[in-house]
């Protein structure tokens, strides 16, 4: 199996290099990442300006290893073009969570996206942060995970997210529960304003879902695709609003 492994961190992240030590047990693997943090960069393309690539500074134990200056989704168009199209791509393992709404502006995400309109599996790999993550505690999880979702022909895009201390797997789906899209104000060294963005959950994760799943110390692992249709609106609105020929 030849496994592109990316992220939205960095070429420097600890996630990146825990991921591609375990990916690196189910095939042939390379390494392609942004040269600084991309994070929440969504599905952004670099269409003004050339890419270029240089060798990782960074020693991944024989992994050949790649920097871009670009996007998530620059990442893996340029890997598959140069490593004449993976069988799968991984994303991650990003240092903070993906679930829920994030899942629309995750540039870890994005990359799995990216691989799938090549025709190639997409993988999001995702761990909060409240505490310095435990790669080799996770270790175990994320190859198992791994293993879940390559031994399912029927997988192709996926997000994967890992509590800090896991007790099992469970299979999930996206909570869409209404957020508060909050700015935080703060001022700077100088004494200058400026602002944060951030959200707060303003309703309680449901059973079942990807946070549900995390906030109760389970691995949530989501299958998604990407066709956004709605299709029972779609539906309704065929049946109420026939368009004349």
């Amino acid at each position: 199996m030849k496994i592109l492994v990316t992220n939205d961190d960095g070429i420097y992240s600890p996630g990146i290099a825990a991921l591609a030590k375990i990916a690196a047990r189910f095939g042939e693997v390379k390494i392609v990442a942004p040269d600084v943090e991309q994070s929440s960069m969504g599905h952004a393309i670099t269409a003004s300006r050339p890419l270029s690539y240089k060798k990782s500074p960074i020693d991944f134990d024989g992994i050949d290893a790649y920097r871009v200056n670009g996007t998530p989704a620059d990442c893996v168009a340029l890997g598959q073009h140069l490593w004449d199209k993976p069988d799968v791509v991984l994303s991650g393992i990003n240092m903070g969570p993906n679930l829920g709404n994030a899942m629309w502006h995750s540039g870890t995400l994005a990359a799995a996206k990216q691989a799938v309109l090549f025709g190639i599996k997409g993988i999001a790999l995702s761990t909060p942060t409240e505490i310095e993550p435990d790669f080799t505690a996770l270790d175990p999880f994320v190859e198992k995970a791994l293993k879940l979702i390559f031994e399912n022909p029927h997988l192709n895009l996926v997000n994967v997210n890992f509590p800090p201390n896991p007790q099992g797997v469970r299979w999930t789906r996206q909570s869409v529960r209404l957020y508060d899209n909050k700015i935080v104000p703060a001022l700077d060294p100088m004494g200058r304003k400026h602002y944060w963005f951030t959200v707060v959950p303003l309703e309680a994760a449901e059973e079942g879902t990807d946070r549900w799943a995390i906030e109760n110390q389970f691995v949530s692992v989501t299958p998604l695709r990407l066709d956004l249709t709605n299709e029972d609106a779609l539906m309704k609105a065929q049946l109420a609003y026939p368009v004349a020929e």
